[in-house]
């Protein structure tokens, strides 16, 4: 597949929480959990970059939509990156998952765009790579309906990482970035384990008057 070099559809801001995927699925979907009488099932969705590695996207779907998934066929999506604390083992590990609110055959074309508007749980961290380049990380609460919110986590680098790295807690912050996925090692107490972490990587920020 291409990446696309147009632009996408035209999400709408009422959320401040909106994503656009489209990749392949990867695996068989996995049941997740039961909510008011609905399944859910979990899958991975692989969206290529441009730099011909791949984000492993993991999808929330209904029970509903199973028959619209097909491994190694495209697929859109669009819906909303949604966060929850798993509680279960040790400590406390925040969970990323995109809930699909539709999906639709895809393309043939690559996306991977997410807007974002919430406000900063706290300061940003600001830091330096090796090689000098500017760094910030940075949670962002993204509200949800009845009272809820996500907190997602955020990367922003070189210019945008020094334009956020002054904010402070409860600022309102806008943006327009991608999700992505990316492999680290954590020692355990039965030794090394490779885990997967995912976040938003700052493509831009936002003014008000620019969001679609």
């Amino acid at each position: 597949m291409k990446h696309h070099n147009r632009e996408v559809d035209e999400m709408t801001n009422q959320t401040r929480n909106e994503v656009l995927l489209e990749g392949i699925p990867v695996g068989a979907p996995e049941p997740s959990h039961e909510n008011h009488g609905q399944l859910f099932y979990r899958q991975i969705l692989e969206v290529p970059r441009l730099s011909g590695t791949a984000d492993r996207l993991p999808l929330l779907v209904r029970q509903t939509q199973l028959p619209l998934l097909k491994e190694g066929v495209p697929l859109r999506v669009e819906g909303q990156l949604r966060s929850f604390n798993n509680r279960s083992g040790p400590g406390r590990r925040l969970v990323l998952t995109v809930y699909a609110r539709s999906l639709q055959p895809g393309l043939g074309e690559p996306v991977n765009r997410i807007l974002l508007a919430g406000t900063l749980c706290k300061p940003p961290i600001y830091r330096r790579t090796p090689l000098g380049r500017s760094i910030s990380d940075l949670i962002l609460a993204v509200p949800r309906s009845y009272g809820r919110a996500d907190y997602l986590p955020v990367i922003a680098w070189g210019q945008v990482a020094s334009q956020v790295c002054t904010l402070e807690a409860g600022a309102p912050l806008s943006l327009e970035g991608r999700v992505q996925s990316r492999v680290y090692r954590k020692v355990a107490e039965t030794g090394p384990e490779e885990r997967t972490a995912y976040e938003v990587s700052v493509i831009r920020l936002l003014d008000p008057e620019d969001e679609p």
